[in-house]
């Protein structure tokens, strides 16, 4: 495996995961709360068939994080310079989670880099909304953050986690994944705290969960922002992955997004996987990737 970086035009600084060999490219998105380094159970079965590069999105694991942002179109655009500078081009594009919005914003304003897409527990093409609470830390659903100030209070969804992260609380961190993550599988005890490691040093947490609420390529307005549009022109094929046991995406998200790329979209559905197939179901996720990349 080769780890190296990437001067981005904007100042900003891409550590990179590059190994493997193979007439198909792999690029790997990470998630939220995540890094390159969680895609190990992918690419160490991968890449012998594969080249494979996997990528720190800004603010998150090695890569730098000079300016903050707003939106996922600015790490698509860092992904997109990433991919120039080593002349990528025609990848099959693969994002979990959050990173699923980057690769849809990546297939619709740089089509020349994407050949088709795999989506694994993406946020839906509307966004992810994250509501106002009451005082009982319930969700009031049709109230939005105004700002991400005000976001940075969230009690539920935001706090815990910000604070574990400013402090490198591991324990913390590792209640959420074990309650929302790795809620079927868990990695060896060596391999979760590494991947502790490398999301204690995520510093734009605020600016992620921001930019997910405020995602939105439909045609409608989502309650934070209007759409663009922009699932129109997505063109290539696209693979979705949902889980029944996700508690972080619900299935309905994974439905709606299939549903507005249409015949494009292929969608598959893992019974016994919670938001991490990476871990859940390693076997089944990579045998249902490598059919639909042939």
């Amino acid at each position: 495996m080769i780890k190296g970086t990437v001067e981005l035009p904007n100042g900003e600084t891409m550590f990179y995961r590059e190994m493997g060999q193979g007439d198909e490219t792999l690029l790997l998105i990470h998630g939220n709360m995540s890094s390159s380094k969680h895609w190990e159970p992918v690419y160490e079965k991968m890449k012998d068939r594969y080249k494979i590069y996997a990528v720190d999105l800004r603010g998150m694991g090695e890569s730098s994080y000079h300016n903050s942002f707003d939106t996922l179109k600015e790490l698509t655009d860092d992904v997109a310079a990433f991919c120039k500078a080593l002349n990528i081009k025609k990848t099959i594009a693969v994002g979990w989670s959050t990173g699923g919005g980057i690769v849809m914003e990546l297939a619709a304003d740089y089509p020349e880099l994407v050949k088709k897409g795999i989506l694994i527990e993406s946020v839906s093409y509307k966004g992810y909304p994250i509501f106002k609470k009451n005082e009982k830390g319930e969700p009031i659903p049709g109230e939005f953050y105004s700002s991400k100030e005000e976001m940075a209070k969230d009690p539920i969804q935001v706090v815990p986690a910000l604070q574990a992260m400013e402090s490198g609380d591991r324990e913390t961190i590792r209640m959420i994944w074990d309650a929302a993550i790795y809620v079927v599988e868990k990695p060896s005890e060596e391999k979760y705290e590494e991947y502790l490691t490398a999301i204690l040093q995520q510093r734009n947490l605020i600016d992620v969960d921001w930019a997910l609420a405020n995602f939105n390529l439909s045609n409608e307005h989502n309650g934070m922002t209007e759409g663009n549009g922009k699932i129109q022109k997505i063109k290539q094929p696209m693979l979705l992955f949902g889980a029944e046991l996700d508690y972080v995406v619900p299935k309905y998200m994974v439905e709606e997004t299939a549903e507005a790329l249409a015949e494009n979209a292929e969608m598959h559905m893992f019974k016994n996987s919670g938001h991490s197939p990476i871990t859940d179901v390693t076997e089944e996720l990579i045998e249902k990737m490598e059919e639909f990349i042939l």
